[in-house]
C-alpha cells in the first residue's frame, strides 16, 4: 500500500498543544513564519499569551487542560470553525515529567503525567483527525521522546507514557493506510526547556541529597538541542513525509544504541549523561 503523499504545511492551518514554552512555543513561532495560521493551546494561560504576542499570522488561543477529552473535543469544533482553508497537522505536543523510584513513588503523579502525556495525546488525536479524514490531507504530529526508545531509571512513568505514545501513533499509522492522512511520531533528546524545572519531584530518587532545583540544572546541562532547532527539524520532517522523526544527536545514539544492545543502551546514555553533567559549570553557592 502506497503512503500518504507528503504536503508542505506553509499556508496551512495547524494546532498545537503545550504552546505556552518550549517545542510548542517554538513550532507555532516557526509555523507562523510560513504563513500558517496557527491554534494554539496551553493549560497555562500567561505563557500562551506570551506566545502568541510572538506570532505573525491568524492565531487562535485556548487555555485548555488535554485530559478533559469534552474540552479537547470543543477546542476541534471552534478550530474547524476558526481555520481558513485545510489543516495541515495537529501537534499533540502538551507533556509533564515525574521523577521518583517505582518503589517510592506516589500514585497520585504517574496518573497526573499519564493523563497528560498519553491520555492527552488519545483526546487531541480522536478529536482532530476526523477533520483531516473528512480533507483526506494532513498530519497527527505526535510527541514521544527516546525514553519512548529506551526506559531508563527513576522515569518509570514518563517512559511508560512516551513508549504508549510510539505504539499508539504507529498503530494509527498503519490504519491509516489509503486515506491520504498521515501520523507521525516525534523522539526529541534532551531539549532546553522547562520540562525539569516544572516536573513533580518528591526527593531525590538516587539518594544524593540534590534538590528538585540540582536535578534541573543538571538535564539543562546535558541537555543538547535548544527548541528552536527542535521546531526546524520537526517541521522539515512533516514536510519530507517522515512517519518517525528524531530530534537532536542524542536521539540519534540512543535509536543506534537501541537497536545495537537493547539491553545495555540505558547504561551507556546514563554513562554518558554523568560525563556531561559533570563537564559542566557548577553554580556557585553563597556562603
Amino acid at each position: 500500500m502506497r503512503p500518504p503523499r507528503s504536503e508542505r504545511l506553509a499556508g496551512q492551518a495547524v494546532v498545537i498543544t503545550g504552546a505556552a514554552s518550549g517545542i510548542g512555543r517554538a513550532l507555532a513561532q516557526r509555523l507562523s513564519k510560513h504563513g500558517c495560521p496557527v491554534a494554539i493551546a496551553d493549560v497555562d494561560e500567561a505563557g500562551l499569551a506570551g506566545t502568541a504576542k510572538l506570532l505573525e499570522s491568524p492565531t487562535l488561543c485556548k487555555v485548555l487542560d488535554v485530559r478533559s477529552a469534552a474540552d479537547v473535543a470543543d477546542f476541534a469544533d471552534e478550530v474547524r470553525a476558526w481555520m481558513p482553508g485545510r489543516l495541515g497537522g495537529v501537534f499533540n505536543n502538551a507533556g509533564v515529567a515525574v521523577t521518583a523510584s517505582v518503589a517510592e513513588g506516589d500514585p497520585a503523579d504517574d496518573e497526573w503525567l499519564h493523563d497528560i502525556n498519553f491520555r492527552g495525546v488519545v483526546n487531541g488525536t480522536r478529536a482532530f483527525l476526523p477533520v483531516l479524514l473528512d480533507q483526506r490531507s494532513g498530519a497527527i504530529v505526535n510527541v514521544s521522546s527516546v525514553y519512548g526508545l529506551v526506559a531508563v531509571p527513576y522515569h518509570s512513568a514518563y517512559c511508560a507514557s512516551k513508549f504508549a505514545v510510539r505504539g499508539y501513533t504507529d498503530s494509527l499509522r498503519h490504519e491509516l493506510g489509503g486515506t491520504g492522512v498521515r501520523s507521525i511520531t516525534v523522539h526529541p533528546g534532551g531539549i532546553k526547556t522547562n520540562i525539569a524545572n516544572n516536573a513533580r519531584v518528591r526527593k531525590d530518587p538516587e539518594g544524593r541529597g540534590r534538590t528538585h532545583a540540582d536535578m534541573a540544572r543538571e538535564f539543562q546541562a546535558t541537555a543538547m538541542t535548544t527548541p528552536e532547532r527542535a521546531a526546524r527539524t520537526i517541521h522539515r520532517g512533516v514536510d519530507k513525509g517522515k512517519p518517525r522523526i528524531l530530534v537532536g544527536p542524542d536521539a540519534y545514539l540512543v535509536d543506534v544504541l537501541t537497536r545495537v544492545t537493547p539491553t545495555k543502551a540505558a547504561d551507556a546514555l546514563g554513562a554518558l549523561e554523568a560525563k556531561l553533567s559533570s563537564s559542566a559549570p557548577k553554580k556557585e553557592v553563597a556562603r
